[in-house]
Formats: structure tokens, sequence, C-alpha cells
């Protein structure tokens, strides 16, 4: 079977599914009053710099400031150099220290200044959301612009080329930095997306004078803005799923909406017209998640115990600080003895695990509690297992070895 994108959007939410054989695997909710708030540029004002945290805290005209570590703030050269000047316990880098591939910018933070020497309270500045506002903490702010696009990221504040990881073919990466290096106006800095894989030279120069165009307006009216107010505010959850996660790969788009379907079409027309007829227009009057079979696994999303085919189950429970996963042999008793039965329960928890990570977008610190197994060999497999079952996250995941205790620790990228 195909891979498909639904969109159920109404007035008061937007529902959109990535089904990929069937199979739920990705699912996005936005309603109207808890829109989105990464990617957003404000202006801001510093309002408290902590030095025992290296960071500060930054009015953005939201109900909580927004946290600013040191390591995400960013200086122009001259502001660096006439601060580097002034401080006893400056050291120079040299711009060597963090080895080739490493963006300039991140060379003119450390060693030597720390976030009383790059910042004041009551100075305004450029920040944009990374991370959204969680539970009691504000959102997570940086300094180094990003503006994403359909096959590039512009980052101006950044002399750098980064090509993603997902593009394995040297050749392809090769050429790929070389159109981007003749492309790219002197001091920026890009990063070419997956889907850009097979984008021509065109598709990346177009990309290109849109985002230039786009950071042009953005200093505008960043330049004549109030302290503190949002200055750029990124797509809405349609527009961005679409732009993110359309790609040669996904079939057909189905909308459920005419309004919708016309600025998606608009949309796909302007950035990927090539999969311009993909995207189709549902008038069935059966709702569109009923219709492919979606909305049993999006409330099967939410239990807390779900049950594996060979008859154990996970339970998931998330805290403040972390979460945790136990897998337990419920009514499933093997065949073969208690050794082969619990790594049999574990090898088929590894992909409901790597499935639920993904479907409920998990992320921070994951502590997967898997049966004790007593054979190293048979910890080893399912290390491997569960590190391959999490290859088509696009979220960044590091996972460790499986302990003594049949402990997994991991972490996976979180913005929301």
């Amino acid at each position: 079977m195909s891979t498909e994108l639904l969109i159920n959007a109404t007035p008061y939410e937007i529902r959109i599914a990535l089904v990929e054989h069937g199979n739920l695997v990705e699912f996005y909710l936005e309603q109207p009053r808890e829109k989105g708030l990464v990617g957003n540029i404000y202006r801001g004002r510093v309002v408290r710099v902590l030095s025992g945290m290296q960071a500060a805290f930054v009015d953005i005209g939201l109900e909580r400031t927004g946290f600013l570590y040191v390591d995400d703030v960013h200086i122009s050269t001259d502001d660096f150099e006439k601060r580097l000047a002034k401080s006893d316990r400056a050291e120079d880098c040299g711009g060597g220290c963090c080895g080739n591939e490493t963006p300039e910018s991140l060379c003119r933070r450390t060693p030597g200044l720390n976030i009383g020497d790059l910042l004041t309270e009551g100075q305004d500045i450029l920040v944009q959301i990374c991370k959204e506002p969680l539970g009691t903490k504000g959102a997570r702010l940086t300094c180094n612009i990003t503006l994403p696009c359909r096959n590039l990221v512009f980052m101006p504040m950044t002399d750098h080329i980064g090509i993603s990881r997902k593009i394995e073919d040297e050749t392809v990466r090769k050429q790929l930095r070389q159109d981007i290096e003749t492309l790219r106006p002197a001091g920026t800095g890009f990063i070419v997306r997956t889907v850009a894989e097979n984008a021509t030279n065109e598709d990346l120069e177009a990309d290109m004078e849109f985002l230039l165009h786009t950071w042009g307006e953005i200093q505008d009216i960043a330049a004549k803005a109030a302290v503190p107010s949002l200055v750029y505010e990124d797509l809405d959850i349609t527009l961005r799923v679409v732009r993110d996660i359309f790609s040669p790969e996904v079939e057909r788009v189905v909308v459920d909406d005419l309004k919708t379907f016309n600025r998606v079409q608009h949309f796909v027309e302007t950035f990927a017209p090539r999969l311009q007829g993909r995207v189709q227009l549902s008038e069935s009057p059966i709702p569109l998640f009923d219709s492919h079979g979606v909305e049993m696994d999006i409330n099967r999303a939410l239990d807390k115990k779900i049950w594996l085919r060979c008859g154990g189950y996970i339970i998931i429970e998330t805290t403040e600080a972390l979460t945790v996963i136990d897998v337990n042999t419920g009514r499933y008793v093997g065949k073969s003895g208690l050794e082969e039965t619990i790594f049999k329960t574990n090898m088929e928890a590894v992909k409901e695990i790597a499935y639920q990570l993904r479907l409920r977008n998990i992320g921070g610190i994951i502590i997967v509690d898997f049966i004790d197994m007593e054979e190293e060999a048979h910890r080893e497999e399912v290390f491997s297992a569960f590190k391959e079952a999490a290859k088509k996250d696009k979220s960044r995941i590091n996972i460790l070895r499986v302990s003594e205790f049949g402990l997994v620790q991991m972490t996976r990228k979180r913005n929301r």
C-alpha cells in the first residue's frame, strides 16, 4: 500500500495523519488557541542575566519569559571583538577549536566570554523560538535564526554549508555542496534538506531567492518593531507539514476542506510543482479519517497500555523529567522456555516502542525497561533491532546499549 498524508480541517482544529502501508505513523493536532510557536521570530528585551546558569531570560511578549542559553547567543564580529578586548577572561580560540564542519559563529562564543559578556539587562535582541513552552518552563530561544524552505534551511548568521545526513550518496552530497557554494551570498549559511536529494539547480536557486527575500523583510520589520513584539510567524501546521513531509515518497495528499485544499495546492504549485497532481480534495460523505481507518489508531495512541500481537504489552508513563516504558509478557507464555519467551516479547516490543515514540512525539529522556535477559547475545540483538526500528524517525535519537538490568536509556529530540 502507498504512503498518504491526510488533512482533516475544521474551524476548531486541524488534524493531520501520515499513513504508511495502511498504518498511522505520525499524527499532528493544532487548535487555533494552541497554535505552535516554534520558528516564530521576536524582537525581545533581556530582563535578567544569570551568570551562574550561563543563561538569560528574555521578554518576547508571551505569558512567560523565554530562556536563552549562552551557546544560543549570537553577536556580530565587531561587537564580539569589542567585548573580547574588555574581558580579562577572554582567550583566542583562533577559529579552529570547533573543526572544519562547525559554523564560524560557534567559535565566537567561547571559551573566554560568559553570558554577562554577551548580554546586559534591558538590551533589545532578535530571537527565535526553538522549543515550545513546556509545563512551567518558558520557550527555549536562540539568536541563531534559521528559516526553512522546501529544499533548504537558511542560516543568515552563520557562514556554513551543511548537508542532511540522510543523503548518503557522496557524489550527490559533493554536487549539492558545490551548487550551494556557487549560489549563496558570501557570509551566509545553508543546510540542504533530505528532500533536496533529487532537486535541480533551479529548485535550489528559487528556494534561496525566496529565503533571502524573506530575511530582508524580517530585518526591515524588526528595525521598526516595538519591544517586545512578534516579527515573523512561521507557517501554520498545515503548510508546515506539507513543506516538511510531502516528498516524492508520498503518493498523495488528501484534504477534506476546499479552502484548505486551495491553500495547499497553491503552496505545492509554488514550491514543489512536480508534485501538484498528487494533491486531492476528498468529497466523500464519510469522514476522512474514518474512511482510511485512522480514527481507531488515534484513539489507541491515547492508551497507557498497548497490547502486542504475541500477547505481551507495554506501559507508557510520562513524568515531568522523563518517560518510562515498561515491557511485560502479559498473556504470552511461549513454547521453548522462559528465556526464549522473554526474548521474543522484547523483540516485538522494540518495534512497537519505536512506533509509539514517533506517533506520540515523545521527546526528552526515555527509559525502556525490557524484561531481563540473561544471554548477552539476546541483549545485543534487542539493541540492534531497536536502533534499526528507530531509523524511520525524523527526530534525532540517541540510544545506549541494554544494561544488565534490561534497561535502555535514550533521548529523542523534543521541540513541543
